[in-house]
């Protein structure tokens, strides 16, 4: 909940402009296709040297999906030009990571950057997240390995003094991982602790990157800048606060009173988040058509300007109060 001060002093407008630099997209970017097809545009992923689509998979509902829907949703994907694949341990127990390994990786594991996460707050039980993320995805090595889900600076200094980078960075030495990272969405304390203490380390973080955001505890203001200056490959996620802007809370609750996309469109929402310099947007479709629309919109991007950027923010400042992203604390 914002405090009524600073929630009257974003009403206000005395919120101030993003000011962040659009990020360089690559020659190729209109070009670029392999055996599957064209892909989506490409944006440089940090410090990594690799190039991702500008839309990637949300491996979170695939898990929720029967394997006809997930495989429905795979070809949409793959067909649409997302070369990103995003998932996590944590989802379903493991089901999100076994869909991945029964639908994408034996047809299409050389074309694709695939992503998985660890909970872990101890080196012993990451080595065993990692070997049974490989087995499930039934993968030899993993593109992008993250610590998943970092909460305030007291658990960031857990979880490395526990040895849970040690472990990341091993399995970067063994191959069995070829870039590492971490994610959170809770506070943005916990996400500059991390990059003080293993920025030389990581290269790639996940975080909230929405309209809403920018209204309180913002990532992007607060972390994003950081980051770029440290050459971090940059995931957005939570682009609809989890479904939140279509009513509230996780999945969106359908509350009339809290309908963010009553006022401004998909469109504005999507392109808002590209317009900033994040190198993938991860969504997590529902079905595969609600994947097909974010591919359209991916399609037709060509920019948003700080002050229509801006304009938007100051649209749905009046939600800050209504605990839209329920994942901030």
């Amino acid at each position: 909940m914002v405090r009524r001060r600073q929630f009257i002093k974003i009403l206000t407008g005395a919120s101030a402009g993003l000011l962040i630099p659009l990020p360089s997209l690559p020659a190729e970017i209109d070009s670029k296709k392999d055996k599957w097809g064209k892909l989506l545009p490409l944006r440089d992923f940090g410090k990594t040297n690799e190039k991702v689509t500008m839309l990637g998979l949300g491996g979170f509902h695939i898990g929720r999906m029967n394997d006809r829907d997930a495989q429905a949703t795979v070809e949409t994907a793959i067909e649409g030009g997302i070369r990103f694949i995003d998932s996590a341990e944590s989802y379903q127990d493991g089901g999100s990571e076994v869909n991945i390994g029964k639908f994408i990786v034996p047809k299409y594991r050389d074309e694709v950057f695939i992503m998985t996460k660890t909970t872990a707050r101890d080196g012993k039980t990451a080595r065993q997240h990692l070997e049974g993320s490989l087995r499930r995805m039934n993968t030899d090595y993993l593109d992008l390995w993250q610590i998943h889900s970092v909460n305030d600076e007291k658990d960031v200094k857990n979880r490395i003094d526990n040895g849970v980078l040690d472990v990341l960075l091993k399995a970067k030495q063994e191959g069995k991982v070829r870039h590492i990272g971490f994610t959170g969405h809770t506070t943005t304390e916990g996400h500059r602790a991390m990059v003080r203490q293993a920025g030389d380390e990581l290269e790639t973080c996940q975080m909230p990157v929405n309209v809403l955001d920018p209204t309180y505890s913002s990532f992007i203001r607060e972390v994003l800048p950081e980051l770029r200056s440290k050459s971090f490959g940059v995931i957005a996620m939570k682009t609809l606060a989890g479904g939140s802007f279509f009513g509230g809370g996780f999945d969106g609750n359908q509350n009339e009173e809290n309908q963010v996309m009553d006022h401004i469109t998909m469109q504005e929402a999507m392109h808002f988040v590209w317009s900033l310099p994040v190198d993938v947007l991860v969504t997590g479709p529902k079905t595969p058509a609600m994947l097909q629309e974010k591919i359209d919109l991916a399609k037709s991007f060509t920019g948003m300007t700080e002050g229509k950027r801006q304009a938007l923010i100051d649209r749905v400042a009046h939600f800050a109060e209504k605990d839209i992203e329920y994942y901030k604390r």
